[in-house]
């Protein structure tokens, strides 16, 4: 078949289609796609990896600066690491996923400085690998060594939908390249969704390519959600910008317009106030508790977050500026696709999940925040989910591309047609950022609130599902509204289910922790949502117990 022809032969009706074969397909393109991609190619599989953006460029990892949970294997050091969020996060982590992290982290930055990465040294010359600052050079590193792997890169080349065998195991995807507009599909023995997990398009930096299409390609396939309820994470930023690198924040005050000080206000513990203090009034901020010496210190590190100041003409050491807290949703969060095993695996045969797209409670619980553990399991679960698709694949052998595949994308699915019937996906968007923006419905979470929200997302879901197909011209943001729908359904539906207060999820009408709701929420489904929960080994809720 040419390369550029449609399957049809039909070139008047059906644009022209790239089609491929590969071994593994891996969809997204920041660390945990590029680790996955580059162990998957290490154990002689055929790869390709597509991207929405430009691969070592585009997600929430490569404009920033960020920390690693990386701890050198002490055993003390170790047990520290571990129980210094267990009560965070509510106990909903696992030991034995903490301890593989820890692990293959430790390997895999040891391995980025064998590559090149310049880690920075202290003042005896050791090496502090505990920190990625230099994150571009991180993503542009980890190019390149795919790159020389032999992974095939399609950048600005979004899927849209996966493919399935007649079992209904996961066979390939299909897209759309956004440079010429000509789709594409491969096919394969296995799939990595590596895309990230949903930021709403909040404006959050980095976060734009990050609207939940992986969750929604997995969940058409019958894969399963965990931890949606944590979901609300919001960092602050300046009002006038993208950047939300909360760390300098640790040496801020936070003032009323008037220039009171807001009492209780931080970045970390008091981050609530200055959310109820945005639902009603404007509130500033000022670097004022860095001395001259932390000051200079700061403006040799994470140039973007003063690069927007400098373009303001704001000193923001000396001077008020206005911040926000914009929703990162599950890319700060811990929800995402379940996974089942330690092979990153679904529950779907064939489809595997890395970083943010998966879930992160097994490390985190219902907590986490920028880096650190974020970054710790990109590098893992990317590594785990290469190897294990590939070895998939293998297992497969020849007939794997052999296989007759049909795609899964019902809502959302771009035509050339178009219809007058077709929703409008700038709308849908706006819809659901009405709901999950706001925070007295998503920080501050009541029963009325969430119920309410709720019924006006099923609603919305219905009304999308009752119209046709939209513009091909508009297929990509289509699917990016759809994902983000369906995403904020799930979110709310588990965060109904869980009537307590639990890692980062808030319920203002149950604001305990109980023990009788220690497990996880699962969820799932399009058209009928479903949450159930999922009981916990019984260890780790005797140490739970305990240190209540």
């Amino acid at each position: 078949m040419n390369a550029y022809q449609s399957e049809s032969g039909n070139s008047s009706t059906i644009s022209s289609q790239l089609n491929l074969e590969a071994d593994v397909l891996v969809i997204g393109g920041g660390p945990s796609a590029t680790w996955a991609a580059w162990n998957a190619a290490a154990q002689g599989a055929k790869v390709i990896l597509v991207d929405k953006g430009y691969c070592g460029t585009s997600g929430a990892t490569a404009p920033s600066g960020t920390g690693v949970w990386y701890v050198p294997p002490d055993p003390q050091q170790r047990e520290e690491a571990m129980a210094s969020r267990e009560a965070l996060g509510g106990f909903l982590s696992e030991r034995s996923w903490m301890e593989r992290v820890l692990d293959r982290t430790y390997i895999n930055l040891n391995k980025l400085s064998d590559w090149g990465y310049p880690f920075p040294v202290d003042d005896e010359g050791r090496p502090h690998r505990r920190s990625l600052q230099q994150a571009h050079d991180y993503m542009r590193l980890m190019r390149k060594k795919i790159t020389k792997a032999g992974v095939k890169i399609l950048d600005h080349s979004p899927a849209l939908e996966l493919l399935v065998d007649a079992a209904g195991a996961v066979a390939g995807a299909r897209g759309i390249c956004r440079q010429t507009g000509e789709r594409w599909q491969v096919k394969s023995g296995a799939v990595v969704i590596a895309t990230g997990g949903c930021a709403f398009l909040s404006k959050a930096l980095g976060c734009n390519v990050l609207t939940g299409d992986g969750y929604l390609m997995a969940a058409e396939a019958g894969a399963e959600m965990s931890g949606m309820e944590f979901s609300n994470a919001y960092a602050l930023s300046p009002a006038f910008s993208s950047v939300t690198k909360g760390a300098y924040y640790r040496w801020a005050t936070f003032y009323y317009e008037d220039g009171t000080e807001i009492e209780g206000a931080g970045s970390q513990r008091g981050r609530s106030i200055i959310a109820r203090t945005l639902l009603t009034q404007p509130v500033y901020a000022r670097l004022d508790k860095a001395t001259p010496e932390i000051e200079a210190m700061l403006r040799t590190i994470q140039h973007n977050f003063l690069l927007p100041f400098d373009r303001m003409g704001i000193n923001p050491f000396t001077q008020l500026f206005p911040v926000t807290l914009r929703l990162e949703g599950t890319v700060r969060g811990t929800g995402g696709i379940r996974i089942v095993d330690y092979t990153c695996a679904t529950t779907v045969p064939g489809l595997y999940a890395a970083g943010d797209a998966a879930t992160r409670e097994l490390i985190c619980g219902g907590f986490t925040g920028g880096g650190s553990h974020n970054a710790a399991w990109a590098t893992s679960s990317g590594y785990w989910a290469g190897e294990a698709a590939a070895n998939y694949a293998r297992q497969l052998g020849t007939k794997a591309n052999q296989r007759s595949v049909r795609g899964l994308g019902e809502t959302g699915v771009a035509s050339e047609k178009g219809s007058s019937n077709s929703f409008i996906p700038s709308e849908v968007t706006k819809a659901v950022q009405a709901e999950v923006f706001p925070y007295d419905r998503n920080l501050f979470r009541t029963e009325k609130g969430l119920t309410q929200s709720l019924d006006r997302l099923h609603q919305l879901w219905k009304e999308v599902r009752n119209t046709e197909t939209v513009p091909e011209n508009q297929a990509v943001q289509a699917r990016e509204a759809t994902a983000m729908l369906a995403t904020a359904r799930w979110m709310y539906a588990s965060a109904l289910e869980r009537k307590e207060t639990r890692g980062m999820h808030k319920h203002l009408d149950y604001p305990e922790q109980d023990p009788n709701q220690y497990h996880r929420l699962l969820s799932g489904g399009l058209d009928r949502v479903w949450v159930k929960p999922q009981k916990l080994q019984t260890a780790v809720k005797e140490r739970e117990l305990v240190t209540l």
